[in-house]
């Protein structure tokens, strides 16, 4: 099994459903996206450059989806933090997934790299 599967298996549920979701949904985007574990929590690449995460906040755990380049993208549902490139689209595992939402961010991440805003290895 893969060290992205042990990830996943490892959450409690509602988060575990969530996670593998949020997943299922990065990995549909582009056939260049590709899966990792950085810092102990997966990471997406987009032609070898980090692209998202997703983690859990400590405590309590819940789940968010940090966008690398998210400065750049301007969405409602994106919060700035602490970061000084990121941007995180906190979610709620016990509620509906805000679908059109996450593809709507991450597609207008991804153009970052694929119009050449954010060059790719």
């Amino acid at each position: 099994m893969k060290e992205t599967e042990h990830y996943y298996l490892r959450q409690e549920e509602p988060n575990r459903s969530c996670l593998q979701a949020l997943r299922d949904i990065i990995l549909s985007l582009d056939e260049h996206i590709t899966e990792s574990i950085k810092w102990g929590t997966p990471c997406f690449s987009y032609k070898n450059r980090m692209f998202c995460f997703l983690a859990l906040t400590k405590e309590p755990k819940t789940p968010y989806l940090l966008v690398v380049e998210g400065m750049r993208i301007e969405h409602p549902l994106l919060e700035i933090g602490s970061r000084k490139r990121m941007k995180v689209l906190n979610i709620d595992a016990n509620a509906d997934l805000p679908i059109h939402a996450i593809i709507d961010i991450l597609q207008e991440a991804l153009n970052l790299y694929r119009n050449g805003v954010i060059k790719t290895k």
